[in-house]
């Protein structure tokens, strides 16, 4: 009798406001134990900020996000965003990135994922404000950033960007985006 191989999928969560300025902390062998508990495989995370890869055999993203978020306030007290990508996603993402052919330093680049595409009308009244030498193209879900003085002196922080856009968004810099793209991959 042979027996059946069973398909898991490689995704990637990003979680927000974990491990920031003292606030919702979550170490990252805890946080990896917890999600294999929900019975994910190959579980992997980079750096501190809360960006897991794995696979399951789970295929729907908002499922996954759901199920993450109730584990981590059932086991840490306390409730976070939760954004789930395929590797597909991500390299679409990646892909589409406007500002990587300019001449900019890709150490100011950033990536806002957001949990849905926002309004024409909400990305129209973000785009009327001015933030110096911040620029900014929302493609999709995905908000590309260039914040030539550091993304520690924007004002397009992800509380500002979920004030204006209404919807759930959290930034990793270019470089964690692609590491989470070849960590998916390997």
């Amino acid at each position: 009798m042979q027996l059946a191989l069973k398909h898991l999928t490689t995704f990637i969560s990003i979680l927000r406001g974990i491990n920031v300025s003292g606030h919702n902390i979550i170490k990252m062998d805890e946080l990896k134990k917890l999600i294999i508990s929900l019975g994910f495989e190959n579980v992997r995370t980079y750096i501190q900020s809360g960006n897991i890869v794995y696979q399951t055999k789970t295929t729907d993203p908002k499922e996954l996000n759901l199920m993450i978020k109730k584990a981590i306030q059932k086991n840490f007290g306390f409730e976070i965003p939760v954004h789930t990508l395929t590797i597909e996603t991500l390299e679409n993402i990646i892909q589409k990135n406007p500002f990587v052919k300019q001449s900019i330093d890709a150490a100011f680049l950033h990536v806002t994922f957001l949990a849905e595409v926002p309004a024409p009308e909400k990305i129209d009244l973000l785009k009327s404000i001015d933030y110096k030498n911040d620029i900014f193209e929302i493609i999709e879900q995905t908000m590309y950033l260039y914040c030539p003085k550091g993304y520690g002196n924007t004002k397009l922080t992800n509380t500002f960007v979920e004030s204006k856009l209404k919807v759930s968004a959290t930034t990793r810099n270019w470089k964690t985006t692609n590491e989470l793209l070849n960590l998916a991959k390997n």
